[in-house]
C-alpha cells in the first residue's frame, strides 16, 4: 500500500469519519496532486500585485490573440462566445432569491448547530448558498461541522428532520406576527423547494486540518470541493437535484481554468459526467471584471452564472489601486451599486451573461446582497424594508435574475419583486456587447465625488473591530452596526460577513497613506472641511471607538471577548491600517490567530506575517498550530 499524500491533524479522521469517509480520503489522495498548482498560481498572483505597486501599473484587458492560460481557448474566441458553456439545469432556472449563510454554529452541539440548515431550507428561498468561506467561522472544527450538517440534511437524517419540524413551528410563529400568516404550509415538502448550493473557500486560503505528508499546507479550495461533492453527489442525484457550487475570489481566467481542472479531475475520479458540477462565480475581484468572458469560457460546461457582490469587490478595487495616490474612496455608505466603478462593474457582468456561447446558451446574473434584517423599531424596520425592496426593484429592472439575502426573514419581503414579474430569469435580454477600450478600463476604476467624514471614519473603525472580534469568536457572519448606534432601534443591525470588515480597513489604509481630504466639518473632533485624515487622527479615533466597545453591553459585544479576542482584533486593525506595506488580506492576520486568546502570541504572529510579506512577498496562510514533525 502506497504512503498517503496527506495528513489529517489530531484524531479528526476518526471523530469525523462520517465526513472523512473512505471515499473522501481516496478522492483527497487524487486531488492532492493539484495542490502544487494552486500554490503556484497564488505565487503568480502575489507577483502581479507587487508589479502593480512597483511599476504603478493598472490592470488591463488581455491580448485577444493570446490563449487563456491553462486552456486551448483563444481570448478572442472567448469574447465572441466561441466556446461550449453549460445548459442551465431546471433547478437553477428560477433563482429569484438565494439566501446565504453558514450551515453550522460555533461551539454548538449538533441539534443546535444544524438549525442553521433548517432555517435555510424552510425559508422559501429559491436557493441557499451554504457558506464555507466568508460567512463560516473557522474556529475549532467548524469547517467540518458545516460539512457534516449539510450531509445530514441532504440525506434527510432523523436528527435533521426532528430539528426541521421544530424550526418550522418557530418560523411560522414569527411569520404570523410579521405577515399575518404562516408561510410554511407543509414543512416536509418545503424542504425540497430550495436548491442547495455550497460556497467553497477561495484559492488564497489553506485548510486548517489537512497538510501534505511533507508538511506543506493544503488548499482549502481542494478540501472543500472534494468533501462536499464526494459526500453529497449521490444523494443530490437521487433527489433529482444539481450539484452546485459558488466559487469565490477568482482574479483571472487562468485561476478559473485551474478550478475547471480541479472539478473535472474530481468528476472523473467519481465517475461523473463532465459538467455534472455546476458553478456560479462571484465577481469579487477587480481583475476578474476585465476577463469575464474568458472566465466563462475557462469554466466551460460547469459555468452557469455570475454574482455581483459589493464588499469583496470594493476591497479588491482598493487593493489593486493601493499604489495610486489619487485613488481614494469616500465613506463606505456612498459606494453603492450605482456609484462610479460599481455601476460599470455591474454593467459588464450583465453584458457578459447575456452573450451567448457557441450553442446559444446564456448564463445567469444573480444580484447582490441585502443585509437588512426586519428586527428593530417599527419605524426603523419600515424604512429599511422599503429600501431593501427598492434595491431589489432596481436590480430586477437592470436585468438580474434574482438576488441574495443574508437572513431567512428577508426572503418573503424581497422575493415578491421577482414574483410579480413572473419570469423565471432574464437570460438573453438584449444589452450592448462587451467592448475592451481604454474608456471601458477607466470606467472600472471611476471615482465620483462623495462625502469623506469623521462620522464615516468612526463607522469604518467600529465595524471593522467588531468583525475582527466576531471572527475570533467563530462568527464570520454577524448582525452588527457602529457602536454609536447601539441601543437605537431605529438603526437596524446589518447581517454581513467578514468581507465588510476587510473593506473598511482597506479604506482606512487609503485615507491614512494617501492623505485623504475630509469633506465636512466635525466640531466634536476638532476637524474642519479640507483637513487631512492623518495617522494621528486615526489612532485617536481608534482608541475612542475601541473604548466604546469595551463599555458596551454583552448584547453587542460579548463580555468574555473584551479581554480575549477584541484586543487581538484591535492589534490587527491597528497594524493593518498603519503599516506602509499594505497587507493583501485582513483575514490572513485573523486566520493565523484562530483559537488564540493570547495578545502577546498574536503580536508575534502579526510580526512574523509582516516580515514574511516584506522580505519574501509571501503570505502566511497555514494553520500555525498544526505542524508536521518528521
Amino acid at each position: 500500500m502506497s504512503e498517503s499524500k496527506i495528513i489529517i491533524r489530531d484524531n479528526l479522521k476518526e471523530s469525523y469519519q462520517d465526513v472523512y469517509t473512505p471515499e473522501v480520503l481516496a478522492a483527497l489522495e487524487v486531488m492532492a496532486d493539484l495542490n502544487i498548482e494552486v500554490k503556484h498560481l497564488m505565487d503568480v498572483r502575489m507577483r502581479r500585485r507587487l508589479e502593480r505597486r512597483e511599476k504603478q501599473k493598472r490592470i488591463g484587458f488581455l491580448d485577444p490573440e493570446t490563449f487563456i492560460p491553462g486552456t486551448q481557448i483563444k481570448v478572442k474566441d472567448a469574447r465572441e462566445g466561441n466556446f461550449e458553456g453549460a445548459v442551465i439545469p431546471e433547478d437553477l432556472k428560477r433563482q429569484w432569491i438565494q439566501g446565504t449563510g453558514p450551515g453550522a454554529k460555533p461551539n454548538a452541539p449538533l441539534e443546535n448547530s444544524i438549525r442553521n440548515v433548517a432555517y435555510a431550507l424552510l425559508s422559501g428561498a429559491d436557493g441557499w448558498m451554504f457558506d464555507g468561506e466568508d460567512a463560516l467561522g473557522q474556529i475549532g472544527t467548524m469547517s467540518l461541522d458545516n460539512q457534516r450538517n449539510l450531509k445530514l440534511a441532504i440525506n434527510r437524517s432523523p436528527v435533521f428532520l426532528k430539528v426541521a419540524e421544530e424550526v418550522a413551528a418557530q418560523m411560522n410563529s414569527w411569520s404570523q406576527s410579521f405577515f399575518g400568516e404562516g408561510k410554511i404550509k407543509d414543512w416536509r415538502s418545503q424542504l425540497d423547494f430550495t436548491t442547495k448550493i455550497f460556497r467553497a473557500r477561495g484559492l488564497h486560503l489553506d485548510d486548517r486540518h489537512i497538510r501534505e505528508s511533507n508538511g506543506n499546507s493544503f488548499s482549502a479550495s481542494i478540501a472543500d470541493l472534494t468533501l462536499y461533492v464526494t459526500n453529497n453527489h449521490q444523494a443530490l442525484a437521487a433527489a433529482g437535484a444539481s450539484v452546485v457550487l459558488y466559487l469565490p475570489k477568482i482574479q483571472t481566467a487562468e485561476e478559473a481554468a485551474l478550478w475547471n481542472k480541479m472539478i473535472t479531475t474530481l468528476e472523473q475520479h467519481l465517475g461523473l459526467q463532465e459538467g455534472t458540477v455546476k458553478v456560479y462565480v462571484l465577481v469579487e475581484q477587480l481583475e476578474a471584471t476585465y476577463q469575464l468572458m474568458e472566465i466563462r469560457a475557462a469554466l466551460g460546461r460547469h459555468f452557469v452564472g455570475f454574482n455581483t457582490g459589493r464588499w469583496d469587490y470594493i476591497n479588491s478595487v482598493s487593493d489593486a489601486m493601493a499604489w495610486d495616490m489619487d485613488f481614494v474612496n469616500p465613506n463606505i455608505e456612498s459606494i453603492g451599486m450605482t456609484y462610479g466603478y460599481m455601476r460599470n462593474y455591474e454593467d459588464r457582468v450583465r453584458r457578459a451573461v447575456n452573450t451567448p456561447d457557441i450553442n446559444g446558451n446564456f448564463a445567469l446574473w444573480q444580484g447582490g446582497m441585502e443585509p437588512n434584517i426586519p428586527v428593530g423599531s417599527e419605524e426603523g424596520v419600515d424604512s429599511s424594508m422599503k429600501k431593501a425592496v427598492a434595491g431589489a426593484e432596481r436590480e430586477q429592472k437592470e436585468g438580474a435574475s434574482g438576488k441574495w439575502v443574508a437572513h431567512w426573514k428577508m426572503v418573503h419581503i424581497v422575493r415578491p419583486v421577482w414574483e410579480r414579474v413572473g419570469e423565471a430569469n432574464q437570460t438573453g435580454r438584449k444589452f450592448p456587447l462587451l467592448t475592451y477600450t481604454q474608456e471601458d478600463a477607466d470606467g472600472l476604476i471611476l471615482l465620483e465625488e462623495a462625502p469623506r467624514t469623521i462620522r464615516g471614519a468612526r463607522n469604518l473603525i467600529s465595524v471593522a473591530l467588531q468583525y475582527g472580534n466576531a471572527f475570533g469568536q467563530g462568527m464570520q457572519a454577524a448582525a452588527l452596526k457602529p457602536a454609536d448606534f447601539f441601543g437605537d432601534d431605529d438603526v437596524l443591525y446589518l447581517m454581513e460577513d467578514m468581507a465588510t470588515g476587510e473593506i473598511r480597513l482597506s479604506i482606512l489604509w487609503e485615507w491614512v497613506h494617501k492623505a485623504a481630504v475630509l469633506t465636512e466639518d466635525d466640531m466634536a473632533a476638532g476637524i474642519k472641511k479640507g483637513n487631512v485624515f492623518s495617522l494621528t487622527l486615526f489612532n485617536k479615533l481608534l482608541e475612542e471607538e475601541y473604548g466604546k466597545l469595551l463599555k458596551s453591553s454583552n448584547k453587542d459585544v460579548y463580555d468574555s471577548s473584551k479581554t480575549t479576542t477584541l484586543p487581538i482584533a484591535k492589534a490587527i486593525a491597528e497594524v493593518y491600517v498603519t503599516e506602509p506595506t499594505k497587507a493583501p488580506w485582513f483575514i490572513d492576520l485573523l486566520n493565523i490567530n484562530l483559537d488564540n486568546m493570547d495578545l502577546g502570541k498574536a503580536k508575534e504572529r502579526i510580526g512574523l506575517y509582516l516580515r514574511t510579506l516584506k522580505e519574501r512577498n509571501q503570505r502566511i496562510t497555514e494553520n500555525l498550530d498544526f505542524q508536521v514533525t518528521s
